[in-house]
């Protein structure tokens, strides 16, 4: 039974991105027999470097998703060294998810309405008027919105990445003692901090493999933050090969297509060069974990907390915004103040937040029990799909794959375009929740299985009223970043719904282009409240799951003892 439920979320889960990525392949051959193009040949790709300021926009790509993932990832791992068992440490993971709960569209937004040229940076900036100049002459009036060297595309990803990051090192680190590996370093003579570079930071990178690779992927491929934050002229690829996929022209869709696949190339190639300087500096030349006692001790405490108070600031401006009937600069409060915008958008915002939350149930309920399932039989079976398959749709760039699961979806000749958008929402927030109860799982104590059947417990009873109790915690957060995943999708909605189907992050984005600020406001703000419940729920559940099991084991420790 487990085997045939398992072939089910392979099915699901895995299958279609081969002919996804397939459908993307032949199209940018130039085979799409729908548009009478029936002869293979390279003239998409040649019309791709043909474009105008081509080049420019894949340095764009390459370099902001490269230096923002290298930020994020030292600013990540000098947090974890200066908090790990600390009080600031426990405080740090009860804040982690109003910060993951924020969506990129959302705080994209946010981050918009501080540091564009009429922001409230610019408000605080300009009571200084010599100040306030050279700021101006520095950025050109940008001022990290939209400017042409993506500066604030790169900020805003390396903000956002870090408490995803925090969040995969939790798991990563509890599967090495990392007290027992201080406490016999520092009998060696060595400082916490050369421990935590020489010894700890290999392991550490090594295990957060995978996590790394989706950051990186994301960075190259993201549209919809791009949209809010990058630069226009030109555009990052991502936004290119989405402009191209738009046009009405569909004689050009092979043109597209071979964006996407070379958006795909330089994915796998960027990852195979993280791979490599990891290798680099964890098993080839090592010399550094061991001549002398060096270790660059950086106290990343300040930076989490401008993190986090940068998060908290951007939801009471974008708040002030939705209210704000005239708010002339450099005025540093509204003059008039109205809830009209909220009266009038009520209809159209009820309607893609009844959209948003039914999709969200539906596709992290169902990559949960997938998730459940895989990890079931994984513990069971010595065959199993790798790690590495199962996180190939957080690993290589949407646009590569959803061109070529549309047409899939258009062979197949249905209209059940909700139908359609829950499955794609399934399939890039399976990997997530996967990896968000891949800790949970490893660290569960099997010999509790086995002492229960011992006791002529069936495994059925002993699943059940054992195991799934001691991971439900870890479960309702899995769950919880399955629905937020689901939230923050913006692509899959709008290529597989075709249109149809408007959620709070289609609908932000289309707003945000253009339209009025104070709709861009109330768009943005349920954008972050509907994740945030989803999580404040899991966090609520997970307590409450955690103090009732703490209680029953102090009982059944106490009784233990007394036998």
């Amino acid at each position: 039974m487990l085997y045939m439920l398992y072939l089910g979320v392979i099915f699901v889960c895995i299958v279609p991105i081969f002919p996804g990525i397939l459908g993307a392949i032949l199209p940018a051959l130039g085979y799409l027999p729908p548009l009478n193009l029936t002869e293979p040949n390279i003239q998409g790709l040649i019309s791709v470097f043909d474009w105008a300021g081509v080049w420019t926009s894949i340095s764009l790509s390459i370099y902001s998703s490269a230096i923002s993932t290298f930020l994020a990832c030292f600013f990540s791992f000098i947090i974890i060294q200066a908090s790990w068992g600390t009080k600031f440490w426990y405080k740090l993971e009860k804040t982690l998810a109003p910060l993951l709960a924020l969506p990129h569209v959302a705080f994209a937004i946010g981050f918009a309405f501080l540091f564009s040229p009429t922001g409230l940076i610019s408000r605080l900036l300009s009571l200084n008027a010599d100040l306030y100049n050279y700021v101006q002459s520095l950025s050109g009036g940008a001022l990290l919105i939209k400017d042409p060297y993506a500066l604030g595309l790169i900020v805003m990803l390396t903000i956002k990445e870090v408490p995803f990051l925090l969040l995969m090192s939790i798991s990563v680190l509890h599967q090495f003692n990392v007290e027992k590996t201080l406490r016999v370093s520092q009998a060696m003579g060595y400082r916490p901090s050369q421990v935590w570079w020489k010894c700890i930071f290999p392991r550490w990178l090594s295990g957060l493999r995978f996590p790394i690779f989706a950051v990186i992927a994301y960075g190259l491929s993201v549209v919809d933050v791009a949209l809010v934050l990058g630069p226009t002229n030109p555009p990052t690829f991502s936004v290119l090969v989405w402009q191209w996929f738009n046009d009405p022209d569909l004689a050009m869709l092979p043109r597209a297509a071979s964006g996407a696949l070379l958006l795909f190339v330089i994915a796998s190639l960027m990852i195979a060069a993280n791979r490599m300087v990891e290798w680099v500096l964890c098993k080839k030349y090592i010399r550094w974990q061991f001549s002398g006692r060096y270790g660059p001790e950086i106290s990343g405490r300040f930076f989490y907390l401008c993190t986090f108070g940068l998060t908290l600031l951007i939801v009471p401006i974008t708040l002030i915004w939705s209210f704000a009937q005239r708010w002339p600069f450099p005025k540093l409060l509204p003059t008039q103040w109205s809830n009209q915008f909220w009266l009038y958008e009520w209809d159209n915002i009820l309607n893609a937040i009844e959209q948003s939350v039914f999709v969200a149930l539906v596709s992290s309920t169902v990559s949960l029990l997938f998730a459940v399932i895989a990890h079931e039989y994984h513990g069971k079976s010595s065959w199993r799909v790798p790690n590495y398959i199962i996180a190939i749709p957080m690993l290589i760039p949407q646009l590569s794959i959803l061109f070529g699961i549309q047409i899939m979806t258009l062979l197949i000749g249905t209209d059940l375009y909700l139908f359609w958008v829950c499955w794609a929402h399934v399939l890039f927030a399976f990997p997530y929740v996967y990896l968000s109860l891949d800790g949970p799982w490893r660290n569960f104590n099997a010999k509790l299985i086995n002492v229960a059947t011992s006791l002529g417990k069936s495994p059925t009873y002993a699943w059940w009223n054992i195991k799934l109790p001691n991971l439900l915690p870890g479960v309702v957060i899995a769950w919880s970043v399955g629905a937020s995943v689901s939230f923050a999708q913006y692509l899959p909605t709008l290529m597989l719904g075709s249109g149809r189907v408007n959620t709070i992050t289609t609908e932000a984005v289309a707003i945000a282009s253009g339209a009025d600020r104070r709709v861009t406001a109330i768009y943005a703000l349920w954008q972050t409240f509907l994740p945030l419940i989803f999580f404040s729920i899991a966090m609520l559940m997970s307590y409450k799951f955690s103090q009732r099991y703490r209680i029953i084991n102090k009982g059944n420790s106490a009784n233990d003892a007394t036998t």
